[in-house]
């Protein structure tokens, strides 16, 4: 491929979902923009994008292509600034990919990243699904469990996020407490994920409850605290998270075997960029003084 103009105006278009918005960031006519996808997409093959009256939508073939741009133009930003003399300046899209349970403790650090930096937008994807940063799908990412082994990636551990079984206080009024381990046969758990779920909860579920008192299943650890608040078992939390609730009752003390590691990670090309390096700092900052048990 040796047209980088085409891929970026390509990118663009992406971006913005219409060739007058891509045309307006690229300071160039409608026509010129028009081009440059036509002449791409004849070069490739294949069509990147699905024209209709709203605007452009990617396809799969135009999405694979464009994540790798995405990388490639925040670099080539970064090359620009660092040759402009403007190395330090941080501007653009800060895109941060996290765990939804940890999304309350990320927040905060966005929010002050940003208000360091007003020139950044920042965009948050509170998802389970492990995005590609070699793609450009996100800057840093906050995972849970064991070390991400992707190669190429920059991983530090973060925290270790302990869990505990919390239930809504209905539920102790109809099922009474948990003194220990003797009482697990008498109670309703809620599982999460299946059973190949490797959080390390619900390892310890699979491995002590029997399958009939696992009563209540949710697809995603977001669902777990919605199963507790309406009184449909007992569930396992983040300590800080459960603790926080009103109407939850800690029915098992944390355990370090319940425990999750949390990792940070960031991709090779773009770790040591002034926009990368400053929400990390900041990140790790914050992360000393989350709650623990």
């Amino acid at each position: 491929m040796d047209n980088w103009d085409e891929i970026r105006t390509a990118y663009q278009v992406a971006r913005h979902g219409t060739v007058s918005a891509a045309a307006t960031t690229l300071g160039v006519h409608h026509s010129t923009v028009i081009r440059h996808v036509d002449a791409l997409e004849a070069q490739l093959g294949v069509k990147l994008f699905q024209r209709h009256a709203r605007g452009y939508t990617p396809t799969e073939a135009g999405q694979d292509l464009l994540q790798v741009a995405a990388t490639t133009d925040d670099q080539f930003a970064q090359l620009e600034g660092r040759l402009r003399g403007r190395g330090a300046a941080v501007t653009g899209e800060l895109v941060v990919t996290a765990l939804a349970e940890v999304s309350s403790l990320v927040a905060p650090v966005l929010v002050a990243f940003q208000e360091r930096n007003p020139d950044v937008t920042v965009r948050e994807i509170a998802d389970e699904r492990v995005l590609k940063l070699e793609y450009g799908e996100a800057h840093v990412a906050i995972r849970a469990g064991r070390a991400p082994q992707e190669p190429d990636n920059v991983v530090q551990k973060l925290a270790r996020m302990p869990a505990a079984g919390f239930a809504h206080r209905r539920y102790v009024s109809s099922h009474g407490e948990l003194r220990d381990d003797a009482d697990l046969a008498r109670h309703r758990f809620i599982g999460v994920g299946g059973e190949d779920a490797r959080a390390p909860t619900a390892v310890w579920m699979r491995a002590n409850l029997p399958p009939d008192r696992i009563t209540y299943h949710v697809s995603h650890q977001r669902g777990v605290l919605d199963a507790v608040r309406a009184g449909g078992g007992i569930g396992f939390l983040p300590v800080w998270r459960g603790r926080a609730e009103e109407g939850l009752v800690e029915l098992m003390p944390p355990r370090d075997e319940w425990a999750s590691d949390l990792w940070l990670v960031t991709h090779v090309d773009l770790h040591r960029t002034a926009k990368v390096q400053g929400f990390v700092k900041l990140l790790k900052e914050a992360a000393r003084g989350w709650p623990a048990a």
